[in-house]
């Protein structure tokens, strides 16, 4: 027989390993969704350097394919961390998300090359920081990384600041995806 404290004491222990559990099945299917938009991202920034005259064209082709990816993903991983159900509330996020950022950027701001390729990453990072404040600090470390390197290249990379950002965004998307495989 177990007293009452020791049950508790058990019962305290199951909900820890419930709880690492979510949090490493919630980071393995994170990191492979930055792993994918960070290649994407790479490729997005090598063609607004070398081929500036297509960038208009590689960005939109980015995002479709970002979130065609993470649809896949969500598909194609088990529910353990998600519902089952399909769930309204996620493609609604993307609308919600690439509007308010197309507001902000043609309608408001008129944002040349330059700022669309320090505001975009920013505004991304700035969901991946709040999303650390619920799901791990990974996020956190992530987000503020590359809002910081976004920063510096934008005040001081010259003509080359979308070659920064390759590897700043694109390359940090990817580096940070990896290591959440490894927490």
């Amino acid at each position: 027989m177990i007293d009452s404290k020791e049950a508790s004491a058990a019962l305290a222990e199951i909900d820890d390993i419930v709880q690492r559990l979510r949090q490493s099945q919630l980071y393995e299917l994170a990191s492979l969704g930055a792993i994918w938009w960070g290649a994407l991202v790479f490729a997005g920034n090598l063609v607004t350097w070398a081929w500036p005259r297509y960038a208009g064209y590689a960005w939109p082709a980015v995002d479709i394919m970002g979130v065609g990816g993470l649809v896949a993903l969500r598909w194609l991983t088990p529910s353990r961390v998600h519902g089952a159900a399909f769930d309204v509330r996620v493609p609604l996020v993307f609308v919600l998300f690439f509007a308010f950022g197309y507001i902000c950027t043609e309608l408001l701001g008129h944002f040349g090359p330059r700022e669309q390729g320090a505001f975009w990453p920013l505004y991304f990072m700035l969901f991946y920081m709040l999303a650390g404040l619920w799901f791990g600090t990974a996020f956190v470390a992530i987000g503020i990384s590359i809002a910081a390197l976004t920063l510096i290249g934008y005040f001081y990379i010259g003509a080359a600041f979308p070659l920064w950002m390759a590897f700043v965004n694109g390359g940090g998307l990817i580096l940070g995806g990896l290591w959440m495989r490894r927490i």
